[in-house]
């Protein structure tokens, strides 16, 4: 478990495609240690197993089920992804409770800069679209946002500066992809009244 607060980028070092999977490794500053494996790592808000670790580097196996729901499925070489650690007892959440499971691959449909932010436009699949609720949260690359509006086509948010600099949103330009997770109070109620009918 979660909550989209982002300190800390990796970098893809290196990608073996499997048969049904993908290895992948990442360089990143985390503190973490050989003694970590087994840890979950949410990577662009994908949670991941970590399998090992030298040098700085992670490595973590991909089944095709997370490869076919996430933009991991388009990872290339040097591409910078958002890193988080699981929450602890007694951690501040300044997020939300994001579980690191994707629902789906969003698209920048524009990036605005207004002032000192950022308005993005995204785009999200039509079937979770009903799940968009204006001024929740909703989990875009590991990071804890809120939905500023919701359109035909998907949802806008703002991004301050800070969130902007710390984060690969930094890298994203028109028609660039994102891993999405609705927030999970969304789904479950909807699903609970859905199912009551």
């Amino acid at each position: 478990m979660f909550n989209g607060i982002i300190y800390n980028q990796g970098v893809i070092s290196k990608i073996i495609k499997r048969p049904k999977g993908l290895n992948i490794f990442v360089k990143s500053n985390l503190k973490i240690s050989k003694n970590d494996i087994g840890l979950s790592v949410a990577c662009d808000g994908v949670c991941l197993t970590l399998i090992s670790y030298k040098l700085k580097i992670m490595e973590f196996y991909l089944s095709n089920e997370t490869i076919n729901r996430s933009k991991f499925k388009f990872l290339k070489i040097k591409d910078k992804i958002n890193l988080e650690l699981p929450l602890k007892y007694g951690t501040k959440i300044s997020g939300h409770i994001c579980q690191g499971h994707i629902d789906s691959v969003g698209k920048v449909i524009s990036i605005k800069k207004i002032d000192k932010s950022f308005l993005f436009d995204f785009e999200i699949v039509k079937k979770e679209r009903k799940h968009l609720i204006e001024k929740a949260s909703i989990c875009v690359n590991g990071i804890s946002l809120t939905i500023s509006k919701v359109t035909k086509k998907g949802f806008q948010i703002w991004i301050i500066p800070h969130t902007f600099k710390e984060t690969n949103l930094s890298s994203l330009n028109k028609s660039s992809l994102v891993n999405i997770e609705i927030d999970i109070l969304s789904k479950y109620v909807r699903n609970y009244f859905y199912e009551k009918k």
